[in-house]
C-alpha cells in the first residue's frame, strides 16, 4: 500500500472524504493541483509533513463512521448528487453573496478598495458559473448519462471519444479559473479575515465567501476527480468508437 505521503492529494480525498478539512485548513488544493503527492504539496507551503499526516490519520477514524460511498456511486448517483449539493447551492448563494459584497463595497469601498476589487470578481465568478453548470446540465451530464446506459447494456454506438472529452477538457479548464479568481479574492481578503471595525455584513461576505470556496474545492474534486475519469473510462470500454 503506498504511504500517504506518496499519494496524491486527489486520491488521498478520494479514499476519504472527511480528510477535506485537514487540506482546505493549511490550503492544500486538492481539486485544480491534485496531482501533487502530500509530500510535494507541504513542501512547497513548507509545512510539517508530520503534522499533516497526524490530523489525516484522525480524520480516518471519522471517515470510519461516517463515509460517503462517492467511489462506489454510478455516474448518475455522483451527477445527482452534484446537482443536489453543489450545483443548488451555487445558484442559492451566489445572488445572496453578491448583494452582501455590493453593500460592502458600497459604504466600505473607499476605506478597503480591495473589496471592490472583490466584487468585480465575483460579479465574473457568478457570470462563468451560471453558465459553466447551464453547460454541465445541458450538455455534458445527458451525455454521461447516456454513456453509461450504452455501457451498461453493453451496446454498440456510434460516439466518437471526442462526444465527452471535449466538453470534459472545457469544464476542467473553467474549473481551473474559477479556482484562480477565487485564490485572488482569498489572497485580497487575507485568508477572509474581516478588519477589526468591520460591521457584520463584512464579516457575513468573507465568511461566506470562505464557505463558497470550499464548497467549490468539494464539488470540482468530485467531477474532476471522479465522474469525469469514470465517464472517460466507460467511453472506453464501449464495445465500439468510430
Amino acid at each position: 500500500m503506498t504511504p500517504i505521503t506518496a499519494q496524491t492529494l486527489a486520491n488521498i480525498v478520494t479514499g476519504n472524504h472527511f480528510a477535506v478539512p485537514v487540506l482546505e485548513k493549511y490550503h492544500l488544493d486538492f481539486c485544480c493541483k491534485g496531482k501533487r503527492t502530500l509530500a510535494e504539496a507541504c513542501t512547497e507551503k513548507g509545512l510539517s509533513l508530520e503534522m499533516i499526516c497526524e490530523e489525516l490519520d484522525k480524520s480516518t477514524t471519522t471517515s470510519q463512521q461516517n463515509k460517503m460511498p462517492f467511489t462506489e456511486m454510478t455516474a448518475e448517483q455522483l451527477i445527482s448528487f452534484i446537482l443536489i449539493h453543489h450545483h443548488f447551492y451555487v445558484k442559492q448563494s451566489m445572488p445572496t453573496i453578491l448583494g452582501h459584497l455590493e453593500k460592502v463595497a458600497s459604504k466600505h469601498g473607499d476605506r478597503f478598495p480591495y473589496m471592490v476589487e472583490v466584487l468585480n470578481i465575483f460579479k465574473e465568478i457568478n457570470d462563468d458559473m451560471t453558465a459553466h453548470m447551464m453547460k454541465e446540465e445541458m450538455i455534458l451530464f445527458p451525455r454521461i448519462k447516456e454513456v453509461e446506459t450504452l455501457h451498461q447494456a453493453n451496446q454498440n454506438n456510434n460516439l466518437t471519444a471526442g462526444y465527452i472529452s471535449a466538453p470534459i477538457q472545457v469544464m476542467e479548464l473553467e474549473h481551473d479559473h474559477a479556482g484562480e479568481l477565487l485564490y485572488r479574492i482569498r489572497e485580497l481578503t487575507n485568508t477572509y479575515s474581516p478588519p477589526e471595525d468591520a460591521c457584520t455584513t463584512f464579516q457575513v461576505s468573507l465568511a461566506e465567501l470562505k464557505e463558497f470556496e470550499e464548497d467549490l474545492h468539494r464539488h470540482v474534486h468530485l467531477e474532476n476527480n471522479l465522474l469525469f475519469p469514470l465517464a472517460e473510462k466507460m467511453m472506453t470500454q464501449q464495445p465500439h468508437l468510430n
